[in-house]
Formats: C-alpha cells, sequence, structure tokens
C-alpha cells in the first residue's frame, strides 16, 4: 500500500487533495498503487465539482461526498443498480380509487411497522430489499411482531419468474434472513419448504403512472414497492427534498427500485419518504423524493 509521503507527491499540488485525503480516511479506502491513488483521485474530484456545483444553485436538496465519491458512473450503475426491467403488472393496476380525504402526511415509520434499513452491497438485487421490506411491513401490521426476511433467497431462486439476481429483478414464499443469510452474488437456490416465514397470498398492483393510487396506497393500507430513474448526481444525495428534470417516461427506464413508507409537504414541494438499501448514501438510507417531477412517469 502506497505511503503516506507517496501520497503527498501525487496530489499535493491539488486543490481538492485535502478533502480526497478526509474522503480517503473517514470511507477507509485502500488504494494498492500510485496509478490507482492518481485514478481515483481525478475521479473524486470531478465529482466534487458536480456536488458543489449543484450545491451552488440554491434546490431544494443538498448533494455530498460519500463512499461513492471515488466511482465512476458506470461503476455506480454496475453494482449498484439493475438491469432494465418490464413489469407488466403495472400496466393497469388491481387498486381502485376511492373519494376518501387523504391525510396531508403519513410516515408508516411512526407506526412501527418499517423494518430497518439494509445493505445491499455491490450487488443490483435493491429489487429484493424492497419486496422484502414491503413483506416486513406487511407482517408486522398483521401481527404485530418484527420479523426480517430473506433477500438472498429471492436473489438466488426467483429466475423463473423473469428475475436476474444481481442485476436486478421485478417483486411467493420466504425463508427468514436468518435461515437464508444474505451474501450478494448470484448463487444455487437453496430454498427448502421447511423454513417458509411468509406466504404472499395477494397483492396490491399500482397502475403504470398513476401517482393518485399511489398515494391512496400508502396513506391507508401499507409501504409499497416503487421503481424510479436513477440519474447521475443522486447517488451523492444528502438531505432535503429529491428533484430531477431528468426521468425517462417508459419502464425500460427504471433502474432502482426502493420502498415508499410515506409522503408529506416540504416548504410547498410534495414528497415522498423513501425506504432505500444502501445505507452508505442517501440520509442513511431513508431520502424525500419528490412527488411531481421524480415519480410522475412511472
Amino acid at each position: 500500500m502506497p505511503t503516506l509521503s507517496v501520497w503527498r507527491r501525487t496530489w499535493s499540488r491539488s486543490r481538492h487533495a485535502l478533502s480526497f485525503a478526509r474522503f480517503a480516511c473517514r470511507h477507509d479506502k485502500r488504494y494498492h498503487s500510485v496509478g490507482e491513488i492518481r485514478n481515483d483521485f481525478q475521479i473524486f474530484s470531478d465529482n466534487l465539482k458536480l456536488i458543489r456545483s449543484t450545491n451552488r444553485r440554491s434546490l431544494t436538496y443538498t448533494l455530498g461526498v460519500n463512499h461513492f465519491a471515488d466511482w465512476t458512473w458506470e461503476e455506480f450503475t454496475r453494482h449498484k443498480l439493475d438491469a432494465p426491467q418490464n413489469c407488466s403488472a403495472t400496466l393497469k393496476g388491481n387498486h381502485r380509487l376511492t373519494d376518501v380525504v387523504l391525510p396531508d402526511e403519513k410516515d408508516w415509520r411512526k407506526e412501527g411497522i418499517v423494518s430497518q434499513v439494509k445493505d445491499q452491497g455491490n450487488c443490483g438485487s435493491c429489487w429484493t430489499f424492497s419486496t422484502t421490506g414491503a413483506l416486513e411491513a406487511a407482517y408486522t401490521q398483521a401481527f404485530g411482531k418484527n420479523i426480517s426476511l430473506s433477500e438472498q433467497q429471492l436473489v438466488d431462486c426467483a429466475g423463473a419468474f423473469n428475475n436476474f439476481g444481481c442485476n436486478g429483478g421485478l417483486p411467493s414464499r420466504l425463508d427468514t434472513e436468518e435461515a437464508y443469510p444474505y451474501t450478494g452474488k448470484d448463487g444455487v437456490c437453496k430454498f427448502t419448504a421447511k423454513n417458509i416465514a411468509v406466504q404472499v397470498i395477494d397483492s396490491i398492483n399500482i397502475t403504470l403512472g398513476a401517482e393518485d393510487e399511489l398515494k391512496q396506497v400508502v396513506a391507508f393500507v401499507w409501504p409499497v414497492s416503487v421503481a424510479f430513474e436513477v440519474v447521475k448526481d443522486f447517488r451523492f444525495y444528502n438531505n432535503g427534498v429529491y428533484t430531477s428534470t431528468i426521468c425517462g417516461s417508459t419502464p425500460m427506464d427504471v433502474n432502482h427500485v426502493v420502498l415508499a413508507v410515506g409522503y408529506g409537504v416540504e416548504d410547498g414541494v410534495p414528497y415522498w419518504i423513501i425506504k432505500n438499501s444502501n445505507p452508505l448514501y442517501c440520509g442513511k438510507g431513508l431520502f424525500d423524493c419528490d412527488t411531481e417531477s421524480n415519480y410522475k412517469k412511472f
């Protein structure tokens, strides 16, 4: 591993040197050659410019340096996001809207049914964490006790349902996390019926783009598994209500799946409260997303 003197010679004259040193120390980065330091420092510098230029715009959210600050967008896409999906279940949902008056805000965390944030690691398995998160909430709501379900079982065993393991999938029986622990890698299916913890009897599908349906279900039923398009600056989300003018209009643009656990309004901006599966960024795994621009098209 390069010595401190080598590090100093590598970027001592750079205006971002101190920021990079703090970043590497805080996130316990391990670089194995001078070439790797120089390469990742350049990536860090480019990302830092994006973060600072975005924060100067006085938006409803801020970005910050996190674990991914020395990753390229291509690396982040490969390790953290899904392959393109095409979920036919959302083309026409099965939820019937009613004229019931919705509360101004909802947060299922306050009801105590939202399980703790988990870490998907370097595996595009966000869809499994969204699935287990929804089922864990429904289970706790129904039976009054917490449960942790197996994401790895979905990674290994759900291929027959047009899923792609660590390359993404579409969110019926599940083991517990203890019985089938997470490895963050594609594996051979080891499911056994004796370890079944939950079985899905029925589900609610939200019609593609029907945000009014989503809001009603989140308000009165339980947290909902949702998918959206992650764009470059989102990986550095720090706090506030995240908004974006970039949003694909087809299901194939979707590349990340999360859990909507509530909604509200901040300074006149409506937002969703989202549970993520990357606790190293996005507000320790929970972040607020603008409802109008970030979810309108899917």
